[in-house]
């Protein structure tokens, strides 16, 4: 299957609308089963798009002297717009990583926070992909399983973790 028809299924993020997660009482995670081999693939599709600098601030010389400038001058730095997303990325693969062990299969708790970070991450790596300037062209497979897991995690129902009763 080609990017572009694994991109194809990806949901239109100006129609899309994260659902209230304002659950009383315990924790909302979907349970979501994710394999040894799905969370390597993960884990390669972010190298590869940890790697990618979509704004060429890395790799250009006067914005990375500008930058040096701010941080001289003004002691605040330049920060590119998807680091924050990198780290979510990076803990949620940990999460995952955590609970899923030594095992080959195992069921990870998808909290509100990591479906976020699921769709970002899915929804970014289209746009890097289509953008032109950036020539993102990750392994298909990777950008498969990263839509598997992205659909079983839409697929499954919260359910509350450590509920805990009116009288606590």
């Amino acid at each position: 299957m080609s990017l572009d028809s694994i991109f194809g299924e990806v949901p239109d993020p100006s129609s899309y609308s994260f659902p209230d997660y304002a659950l009383p009482q315990g924790d909302p995670v979907r349970p979501v089963a994710v394999t040894a081999a799905e969370l390597t693939a993960l884990l390669d599709l972010y190298e590869t798009f940890a790697a990618v600098d979509p704004t060429g601030a890395s790799s250009n010389p006067f914005v990375r002297a500008t930058s040096e400038f701010l941080e001289q001058t003004f002691g605040t730095t330049l920060e590119r717009p998807d680091e924050r997303l990198h780290d979510d990325i990076a803990d949620m693969l940990s999460d995952f990583s955590e609970a899923l062990g030594d095992d080959s299969l195992g069921v990870v708790d998808v909290t509100p926070a990591h479906f976020r970070t699921l769709y970002f991450f899915l929804t970014s790596c289209k746009a890097y992909h289509v953008a032109p300037h950036i020539g993102f062209a990750p392994d298909e497979r990777s950008v498969e399983t990263l839509v598997e897991v992205y659909q079983r995690a839409v697929d499954q129902d919260f359910y509350l973790k450590r509920p805990r009763s009116v009288l606590e």
